[in-house]
């Protein structure tokens, strides 16, 4: 918070942005690129979440239901295409939040003053440490 420019505000503590016109500063992802992180998110969620509800609900569909294959397969898809299908969502806008977080924390501790200035070097918590008795 020490520059002077009001558009260049940040929290000391988080590095967030402290005016409305710096949410839309060059810390944040692109469009094309938050895009192919969703997509690629909900595919891998979607298709991760299938096999997995496949392979968990199919065998318990089979040990309660008793008749031909399709009965077992018109039981158990429903539950398998909904939990499919809120895993594929969640993950669809998880990993473009996750690219975001990842891409405004790299800004922030390059950007940061206190990661580029050495600490400064406390004489008299050494001098008290080691002339300790103890």
């Amino acid at each position: 918070m020490g520059d002077s420019n009001p558009s260049s505000l940040r929290c000391r503590h988080c590095a967030g942005p402290l005016t409305k016109e710096m949410e839309t500063s060059a810390w944040t992802v692109g469009p094309l690129i938050r895009d192919s992180f969703s997509m690629i998110g909900s595919a891998v969620g979607g298709i991760s979440s299938a096999f997995y509800g496949f392979n968990l609900v199919m065998p318990a569909v089979q040990r309660r239901v008793k008749g031909p294959m399709w009965l077992h397969f018109l039981i158990g898809a429903p539950p398998v295409i909904v939990f499919s299908s809120a895993c594929a969502g969640l993950a669809g806008g998880a990993i473009p939040a996750l690219a975001q977080l990842a891409s405004s924390s790299y800004h922030a501790a390059v950007a940061s003053p206190s990661l580029s200035a050495p600490p400064p070097q406390k004489d008299d918590i050494s001098k008290s440490r080691t002339s300790s008795t103890i």
